[in-house]
């Protein structure tokens, strides 16, 4: 089972794989410079439905389905489902997925949650609780700019470091025997609060959590940022990902080499005004489900450290005044 190399800091004993994998996205991140990695585009923002939050919930069940349909897997194959959405009580998750009538353990670490479920999925395997998992996550531009910031149809004017929230859903199917991509360890990330307070700079707030947590691993693990291929980041967008390196370059850690966001990957900010790029939990699980796991699969990345990041505030939290605190979770994988 997981042992602890240091606080908070994991390695696997009995191999969990990432056994298949799928992504869905948006008309606009089709349109982005990524848009042919994603297994389906979408764009009907309503994906056929009345609302938006009802389309979200169809983004989930569509990329559960097709990850499980890639491994030629039945529903009745996976023995539990981690997922999360930025929707108040996750409500994209849990709507989406009653019908597949798989466990479930609805999560919530804002845009870190794909991080999140992966490293649940892998403990839970690796201790031979369950054989199979799904971990999957998703964000719909509308659903959560009505519900973070203005209706779309007050116009408000954006601000140059604000983020697009992605219209998207990235799944994963974990598994104890199948698969050649071996999640190998994890950290759990720490809450960091830099005092932040504009809901319209996220990348500032979350960059610190994702250099304390890259920092831990790398320093429990005695490896350096040369190791690995990639050092992804879920959605610190522009701002964000120079933040990341310069706090790093201070501990004498250099990253830019092997630093990728997701965030500042899955738009073209001049093209699709955009501005500091993506966000939302959708944005880091549709980017590594569609661009960085299917390098690994083909052999041309072996090892990466997938960090999301996440702001764990609220509508109410920001009314009231408060900070904005962020978490980034890590997940090692590396290609056998």
């Amino acid at each position: 089972m997981a042992v602890e190399i240091d606080r908070g800091v994991f390695r696997t004993e009995n191999s969990p794989m990432i056994e298949s994998f799928a992504a869905i996205a948006g008309e606009k991140e089709g349109k982005g410079p990524l848009g042919k990695c994603f297994d389906r585009i979408i764009e009907d923002s309503h994906f056929g439905k009345d609302t938006w939050e009802k389309a979200e919930s169809r983004f989930q069940l569509e990329a559960v389905s097709l990850a499980v349909n890639k491994a030629k897997l039945v529903k009745e194959d996976i023995d539990a489902v981690f997922s999360g959405d930025l929707i108040n009580q996750c409500i994209g998750s849990a709507y989406g997925l009653r019908e597949l009538d798989i466990p479930f353990l609805g999560l919530y670490g804002a845009c870190s949650t794909m991080a999140e479920g992966l490293l649940l999925a892998a403990v839970l395997i690796d201790s031979k609780a369950v054989n199979r998992a799904a971990a999957v996550t998703s964000s719909h531009f509308s659903t959560a700019e009505r519900q973070f910031r203005f209706p779309l149809s007050y116009g408000g004017q954006r601000t140059p470091t604000s983020q697009w929230t992605c219209t998207a859903s990235g799944a994963a199917i974990i598994a104890r025997e199948s698969g050649d991509i071996e999640i190998v360890g994890g950290c759990i990330g720490k809450i960091a609060d830099m005092g932040i307070s504009d809901i319209n700079n996220m990348g500032s707030a979350m960059a610190p959590a994702a250099a304390e947590t890259i920092r831990r691993y790398l320093n429990a693990t005695d490896t350096k940022p040369e190791d690995y291929d990639y050092i992804v980041t879920g959605d610190l967008g522009i701002v964000g990902s120079d933040l990341l390196v310069e706090f790093l370059l201070k501990q004498g850690i250099d990253i830019s080499g092997q630093h990728r966001d997701c965030g500042k990957m899955i738009f073209d900010p001049e093209k699709q005004d955009t501005h500091c790029g993506g966000s939302g939990c959708g944005c880091s699980s549709s980017v590594m489900c569609g661009y960085f796991l299917p390098q690994m699969a083909n052999g041309q990345a072996k090892n990466i450290l997938f960090a999301a990041t996440g702001a764990l505030m609220s509508p109410m939290s920001l009314q009231q005044g408060e900070t904005i605190p962020a978490i980034a979770h890590l997940v090692h994988l590396r290609k056998e």
